[in-house]
């Protein structure tokens, strides 16, 4: 039986501010109404929530200039994250919202695990485009690296070449094999 409650701020996928929804009472139990998103649509909630109401507002109207504020400075930006992985790129493990927030505090950007926003860890190597979430009202994209080494990291990034050392020695194997060739052709003689 679905429980009534009034949201205290905009929820995605549920309504905005003030709207009255119908959801399973385990699902505000649990999440909304600790989390501080919604109270329990009584007549005395709806009341103090009309009371409030004009407050609350301008609450959610000061958090969103933040988080834009805050959006302007994160949009774009890339973290690297090394991890060991296997021949065929997959990640021994992977990379939760956790390890992307703790990256990013790392880099100066401080962001929450609950900020980021992916529908399930990443498990492979590469470059990943991820969900930040600033405010409900305000989400922008990040870049994830996922590599090895800091130099792979540069080649997925593409501020690197992938053949910059290699180069010499594939040359001098082409030669080899050239010469190898040259020799069969010269015992066949």
């Amino acid at each position: 039986m679905p429980m009534q409650i009034i949201l205290l701020e905009r929820v995605a996928k549920l309504g905005q501010m003030g709207e009255v929804v119908n959801v399973k009472p385990g699902f505000a139990r649990n999440f909304l109404i600790p989390q501080g998103k919604a109270l329990r649509a009584t007549k005395q909630t709806l009341a103090d929530f009309d009371r409030r109401r004009v407050q609350l507002e301008a609450n959610n109207l000061k958090a969103k200039e933040e988080a834009q504020k805050l959006a302007s400075k994160v949009d774009g930006q890339n973290v690297v994250i090394l991890r060991q992985a296997s021949e065929t790129a997959n990640l021994y493990g992977s990379v939760s919202p956790r390890d992307i927030a703790a990256a990013f505090t790392e880099a100066g950007i401080t962001l929450d695990r609950q900020q980021v926003r992916m529908e399930e860890p990443l498990k492979t190597l590469g470059v990943h485009r991820v969900t930040v979430a600033l405010h409900p009202e305000v989400e922008v994209t990040v870049t994830v690296n996922v590599a090895r080494t800091q130099e792979e990291a540069d080649i997925q990034a593409g501020k690197a070449s992938p053949l910059s050392d290699d180069d010499e020695d594939l040359d001098e194997g082409d030669n080899g094999i050239m010469e190898i060739e040259g020799l069969a052709e010269l015992e066949a003689l």
